[in-house]
């Protein structure tokens, strides 16, 4: 008997963790300043694909690198 269930698994990719620090607060410009998420990518986030989180991910690392708080 084959294990069905090992293809749906890697066919199925995992969502990515959330850059979320449990410092909750947006600035003037709709950024958290904990995870450097907007608003919007905060509320999607569960709903996303992988791809979309991967994206956001990818403008969070810039933000934060940008961002006055990170040397």
């Amino acid at each position: 008997m084959k294990n069905t269930n090992r293809k749906k698994a890697s066919a199925k990719q995992k969502a990515v963790r959330s850059p979320c620090i449990n410092i909750c607060e947006l600035n003037e410009d709709n950024v958290c300043i904990g995870c450097y998420r907007t608003g919007q990518e905060i509320s999607r986030w569960g709903k996303m694909t992988p791809e979309e989180q991967l994206a956001v991910m990818k403008k969070v690392h810039q933000r934060e690198s940008e961002s006055q708080f990170i040397n």
